[in-house]
């Protein structure tokens, strides 16, 4: 198939709003330590969990403001990676539906987890069930894949920019806009001591993505971009509707591995299961299952409907943001790029704090005023740098979600399944079994990665 667009100009990296990492954690009173994890106890005296008040529908609500994140504006192009005709739709379909499980599955093992080592953070988890000394592991995975996010954001915000200037009838390249933003609204936000006043924000963003679903629905339907359609020919040649013979036997060529990859940075939200599950009022692994079954089914319904309406609408021509190929001039996509914009702008500095927290954890930095200024400025200066010279961030943002993301998604939650269940006296012989089927969906992750590695590396 075509693949002069089958790398994506900006894949943006999908993080759950840090708005759902609520202080508020329970502990259930029949949870307790069980006996393998008596020398960790020993080590550290462990922490009541105290009691949760979220309820199921607010952990389901917030879970999936955390999933469908900006990110999934980047999923048609997944498509016009390896198909540039509709029937590609179809099992492109079953693809984010068999990755969305995969990643709830994942999701769900290491609430699992931390219900039978009464644990409260992946860290705690990792620690508890594998290996107290490698639990930087993740640690590190997590802060990488959070600097791969504030720098795909930085990207969105950048071509955003540029195109509602245009709309407002202003031609302003990408790096004045990309810096003016920066330098008075983000850094500014990024160095506030109290990010709570951000929180309503966050609710911007979710309603942004619906609206920007339907207004995207409405466009195809009503057949807007087609030749002679109402904005056909608006935007530039490479961006207007282009299709060709290559469907739904695309999906078994290599490059189906780009939509894979995007997929695994997509569902990304693992490393917030444990709040999640500590955090319900009535905790108990049913309301967990149901909070996680619901937030995926909800978050791959989202991901199938602006993925399959957005490479309908523009075929191979998708762009890696698709609000890019929508004109200018066309006020209810301009709507959407508001939306979007701001509700990115409000969650880059939620995001950045954790990039720059993971940094300040792994070098020992101490925690001071000064430091944290200066690291602020350091991360943000050298994240705009790279958005604004770095011609294929993609790259960048393929590797990582094929390594870190497969790993966080898949690999880590099914060593910690397999350790917590080895660990567990009472284990039965279904649970057992599952270790197998889980250590199996970490196999399949992991051929996922290499082949993602391979196809990134392959369109250099």
């Amino acid at each position: 198939p075509s693949a002069s667009n089958g790398m994506l100009r900006v894949a943006p990296t999908v993080l759950p709003s840090p708005m759902m990492m609520s202080s508020k954690i329970i502990r259930h009173k029949s949870l307790v330590a069980p006996s393998f994890m008596a020398a960790a106890v020993d080590e550290v005296a462990e922490e009541k969990i105290p009691e949760g008040t979220a309820t199921v529908t607010e952990l389901i609500f917030n879970l999936v403001k955390g999933i469908v994140g900006a990110g999934v504006l980047s999923l048609p192009v997944g498509i016009a990676a390896w198909a540039n005709a509709p029937s590609a739709v179809v099992p492109a379909m079953v693809l984010i539906a068999a990755i969305g499980g995969l990643s709830g599955y994942g999701f769900a093992l290491i609430g699992r987890c931390c219900a039978y080592t009464n644990s409260k953070s992946y860290r705690e988890a990792w620690g508890k069930t594998v290996n107290k000394s490698s639990s930087w592991i993740p640690a590190v995975a997590v802060t990488f894949k959070t600097i791969s996010a504030i720098l795909a954001y930085s990207m969105i915000l950048g071509d955003t920019s540029v195109s509602l200037l245009a709309t407002a009838g202003f031609n302003v390249a990408k790096t004045p806009a990309l810096l003016a933003l920066t330098s008075t609204v983000l850094l500014p936000l990024c160095l506030l001591k109290n990010l709570s006043a951000l929180a309503p924000f966050s609710l911007v963003g979710s309603l942004g993505m619906i609206y920007t679903a339907l207004a995207m629905v409405v466009r195809y339907v009503t057949k807007a971009y087609t030749k002679t359609g109402r904005f056909g020919t608006d935007c530039a040649e490479a961006l207007r509707p282009a299709f060709g013979s290559v469907g739904a036997e695309g999906i078994l060529t290599p490059s189906a591995a780009i939509l894979v990859g995007m997929l695994s940075t997509a569902y990304m939200a693992h490393f917030n299961a444990p709040k999640f599950y500590n955090e319900l009022k009535e905790k108990t692994l049913p309301n967990y299952y149901k909070v996680v079954s619901t937030s995926f089914g909800i978050s791959i319904g989202i991901f199938a409907l602006v993925a399959a309406i957005g490479f309908l609408t523009f075929g191979s021509a998708t762009s890696g943001l698709i609000l890019n190929n929508y004109s200018t001039k066309d006020t209810l996509m301009s709507l959407s790029r508001i939306a979007v914009a701001v509700s990115l702008v409000f969650s880059y500095p939620l995001a950045f704090v954790g990039a720059r927290d993971g940094i300040s954890d792994l070098l020992k930095l101490k925690s001071t005023p000064k430091t944290q200024n200066t690291l602020t400025l350091a991360i943000l200066s050298a994240v705009t740098f790279a958005a604004l010279n770095i011609a294929d961030v993609s790259f960048v943002l393929a590797l990582a979600g094929a390594t870190l993301g497969n790993a966080l998604i898949y690999i880590f939650p099914a060593l910690m399944f397999r350790g917590a269940i080895k660990g567990k006296n009472d284990a039965t012989p279904g649970q057992k079994r599952e270790v197998k089927f889980a250590l199996g969906s970490a196999a399949v992750g992991l051929l996922m990665g290499i082949l993602g590695v391979k196809m990134t590396l392959a369109a250099l």
